[in-house]
């Protein structure tokens, strides 16, 4: 986005929103995008009503939706285990703007951004994707490409100049009715009769919810393998499997701590065992001997694991 900014003409005439994912941590990223380019960017707040020539941020740990023409910012559920995710964005803006929605997805891992994408050409919007020959992280502009049908594959250098085109007023476009599967799926993502429209679009699996514990259901649309949890977390096949692969991390790592800490307990009441005269002292020591030898094996197997940047492969 650093190099795209520069690139938008000025005067530009449609508004502009853009995620990251930064998390929940501090972000500078409004101003530096300012002061960049001939467009202003600012941080999205609540209730702002989107102007042409304005870039708007989702501010951290928030995802940035567009209802009734406006703005809305939400700490709802997480998706591909990120808030803001690109997602949320992209299926509100389907819905909220039709035919007239552009969505562009640039360089970055895993898949988010695909599925939303989708959405925007399943209600007759655009779809724009990075070159991913040129992208820093090619897996969301290839994702995007094996999911949706795009229209544009184009390199940042040439990316500016075809998004103001693109985003000129266009007139008598027809309306685009919503396919009833995505605005159950986005109920879900509010909470509305989350149950009733999750069993809907999808059946349950065999899968846990990474973020929460419940029951992921695998949605029917198959073009791209996703799952949702009632409490509205979403993942897709690869998303999942990093996040599975993150909490297993910390689960390991918990369960070597553990060991460790039982296995210097057993040593120390060797001591007081011994000191006391008691028999018991080389039973606890033979079983913290033996913990030693878990902990190891346990220790060694952590080292082993996969990062999570092993399933970001295409």
């Amino acid at each position: 986005m650093l190099d795209l900014v520069p690139a938008l003409p000025a005067g530009f005439p449609a508004p502009i929103f853009f995620v990251q994912h930064i998390g929940a941590h501090r972000s500078h990223l409004a101003s530096l995008l300012d002061g960049r380019g001939p467009n202003r960017a600012i941080e999205a707040k609540e209730g702002d009503v989107p102007a042409p020539g304005t870039i708007y941020i989702a501010p951290p740990d928030h995802h940035m939706l567009l209802e009734g023409g406006v703005v809305r910012l939400t700490r709802g559920p997480k998706e591909h285990h990120a808030r803001p995710a690109i997602d949320p964005l992209f299926r509100s803006a389907a819905l909220d703007c039709g035919l007239r929605a552009v969505g562009v997805v640039l360089t970055g891992m895993l898949d988010d951004g695909s599925a939303g994408l989708r959405a925007i050409k399943d209600c007759g919007g655009i779809a724009v994707v990075q070159d991913p020959t040129e992208a820093h992280e090619p897996s969301m502009p290839q994702s995007a490409m094996a999911a949706v049908q795009v229209d544009h594959v184009v390199p940042l250098q040439g990316m500016g100049q075809l998004l103001f085109e693109l985003a000129q007023p266009r007139t008598g476009l027809p309306a685009a009715e919503a396919p009833a599967t995505l605005r159950r799926e986005y109920a879900v993502a509010l909470g509305e009769r989350a149950v009733e429209n999750l069993k809907a679009i999808g059946k349950p699996s065999l899968f846990s919810c990474p973020d929460c514990g419940g029951v992921l259901f695998e949605l029917n649309d198959k073009r791209l393998v996703r799952y949702r949890c009632h409490t509205g977390h979403a993942f897709s096949m690869r998303s999942l499997a990093a996040t599975q692969e993150q909490v297993t991390d910390s689960a390991l790592w918990t369960s070597l701590r553990t060991l460790q800490e039982k296995e210097a307990i057993l040593r120390r009441l060797a001591e007081v065992q011994k000191a006391e005269g008691l028999g018991s002292a080389e039973a606890s020591l033979r079983e913290a001997d033996e913990l030693a030898a878990a902990s190891a094996a346990l220790r060694r197997l952590t080292l082993k694991a996969p990062s999570p940047a092993s399933f970001d492969a295409s």
